[in-house]
């Protein structure tokens, strides 16, 4: 009889649910793994850091739809993968995490093991499901399971403690049982209830200004094309949270950008909103007025994967707990067996109006060729470049405010930033670009960070290169953390602390990895420098002075946002300075 180790075992696991690619950092108690991958379609990716292959795993997931895979060896492996984790726990990404450990009989409890680390309970608190697989017995068993978990309800990153004798051991071959994919996880997913969709689509047809708001759950669920169906065919106003974007291109006369005066609008005067695959979160104002119409007075339909989101922010009216898509096709098809298609109503042109009110500032200041250069500027001319269908990471603090006025999103998961999402996490760019890019080689991948995001990465501009990846980064280079020097303008009138920057050649440090660098201080120079490092075939860095000086217009409002709870100092305590 044939016999396999623990890591031929895993990697079968994985090469039968269609993984690709592996992300992570090697380590010595991964060695039957590794050794396993070097005969299988599944390509390990090496990263400098646990956190960046996370990210990588995460990104590839954002962008196919697909379980993202990342591994890392036992202490500080496992402990450098938590921060990677995070965005992808709170963000409802569907990863499996794999950590080597210790031998069986040095772990759980530890006793005094060198780079010990209890990982199942560091890990909990950042998964949906986790296990130590103790046995060689238990490994298919385990992992089908954490793949289900992950990938099953809600999705969420879930994780696998190998201890590294399990990986060791051998077993025979044919004791040895893979189930195909549809024999140990569901492959469709739930319908809503029906007679909770019937009663959503009365009321529905009744309302007299409804509006559809759709989160990233949506994307998940691939539910794109059922809120455009639904919106179009009754000619429903769609805002989306800002994980949500790119559901409708933004230029569609249906679609209002998030928390544009249209979108404000939109949400404060609905007298039906039709939640979908969100949960109202800090960014949505929670589902609160003013920026939301009076509960009782406003009605909300809910649907969402997750019982636990139902009415999480706000109650509801009905609340639906299936997946998006596969309910929103039996509302939809029930709309259409009780109303002809409506050609237009009468506030939607108002609310674009409003938007395009928004935007028209923003891109009146776009086009100024002041120095230093306007961070609007720069992400004008970068988005201007690119085809619609290119891939967009923004990465940062104050860089995601501004990107937010003036980068479009046109097209499902092109769109990825942490730092605007749940986990407001910064210093995922260089990482998510290479996930990104991974997955969808044929499309273009540009990347927009403040300088203090990129640091976190920079050394995976070699992992872009090795790779072979042509990726474009556009550092807004400021020297400080913006965002918190920002704050420190507005509440302490200049007192800074912390958050100034030694000068740094971003541009110089790209070449030095074999990467295209330019810096570029003229904004008249940023188009040919855009350009030149597509056609350079290489990952590019453009490194663009920007005017330290400027604040984006809503920072005092999110700022507001963040601090409402603050006991110590209290906000009302703060003399906000006027941006003029």
């Amino acid at each position: 009889m044939a016999r396999i180790t623990g890591g031929e075992l895993l990697k079968r696991i994985l090469e039968k649910e269609g993984v690709r690619y592996v992300f992570g950092v090697p380590g010595d108690q991964l060695y039957p793994f590794l050794n396993a991958l070097r005969d299988s379609s599944i390509e390990f990716i090496t990263f400098h850091d646990e956190a960046s292959a996370a990210y990588a795993a995460d990104a590839y997931s954002r962008v196919t739809g697909r379980l993202g895979v990342v591994a890392g060896t036992v202490g500080p492996g496992g402990a450098n993968l938590i921060g990677g984790v995070y965005p992808a726990f709170a963000e409802g990404i569907p990863l499996l995490i794999i950590t080597a450990q210790n031998q069986t009989f040095r772990s759980y409890p530890d006793h005094g093991s060198m780079q010990a680390l209890d990982q199942y309970l560091l890990f909990k608190p950042v998964t949906k499901w986790n296990a130590v697989v103790n046995s060689w017995k238990r490994i298919v068993e385990l992992t089908e399971r954490a793949i289900r978990n992950a990938l099953t309800g809600q999705p969420g990153p879930v994780h696998l403690d190998f201890p590294s004798d399990v990986l060791h051991a051998t077993g025979d071959e044919d004791d040895v049982s893979l189930h195909g994919i549809e024999n140990y996880r569901p492959t469709l997913q739930p319908q809503g209830n029906a007679d909770l969709i019937n009663r959503a689509a009365y009321m529905i047809i009744n309302a007299r200004n409804p509006i559809i708001h759709a989160g990233g759950g949506v994307l998940r669920s691939g539910a794109e094309n059922e809120v455009l169906e639904l919106a179009e065919y009754l000619q429903i106003p769609v805002t989306t949270s800002i994980s949500g974007r790119g559901i409708l291109p933004e230029d569609h006369p249906l679609c209002l950008i998030p928390n544009s005066f249209g979108a404000i609008a939109a949400q404060a005067e609905a007298d039906l909103v039709i939640l979908v695959g969100t949960k109202l979160g800090d960014l949505d104002f929670w589902g609160r007025p003013p920026m939301w119409g009076e509960p009782g007075t406003q009605k909300v339909i809910q649907i969402d994967i997750s019982g636990d989101h139902i009415a999480l922010n706000r109650p509801v009216d009905i609340g639906i707990v299936g997946d998006a898509r596969e309910t929103l096709k039996l509302l939809i098809e029930k709309i259409r067996s009780m109303e002809e298609r409506r050609d237009k109503r009468e506030k939607n042109e108002e609310y674009k109006n409003l938007e395009r009110q928004w935007l028209s500032e923003y891109e009146e200041t776009s086009t100024l060729d002041t120095i230093p250069i306007h961070p609007l500027r720069a992400i004008w001319e970068m988005r201007k470049f690119y085809p619609r269908d290119a891939i967009s990471v923004i990465d940062g603090g104050n860089t995601t405010v501004w990107a937010h006025y003036i980068n479009r999103v046109y097209c499902p998961r092109c769109f990825l930033s942490s730092s605007a999402g749940d986990s407001g996490q910064i210093g995922t760019g260089v990482a998510y670009s290479i996930g990104a890019k991974l997955a969808h080689p044929e499309r273009d991948v540009y990347c927009i960070t403040g300088d203090g995001a990129f640091g976190y990465g920079v050394m995976e501009l070699e992992t872009a290169r090795r790779l072979g990846l042509q990726i474009t980064f556009m550092v807004l280079d400021d020297s400080s953390w913006g965002m918190i020097k920002s704050g420190q303008t507005l509440y302490y009138d200049k007192k800074y602390v912390g958050v100034d920057f030694n000068e740094i050649r971003y541009d110089e440090i790209a070449r030095a990895m074999g990467c295209y660098g330019e810096r570029v201080t003229d904004p008249k120079g940023l188009r040919d420098a855009i350009r030149r490092a597509k056609e350079s075939g290489l990952p590019a860095v453009i490194d663009v002075k920007i005017d330290p000086e400027k604040i984006p217009p809503d920072f005092q409002t999110l700022a507001t946002i963040w601090l409402e709870g603050c006991e110590s100092p209290p906000k009302e305590e703060y003399e906000v300075k006027k941006i003029n």
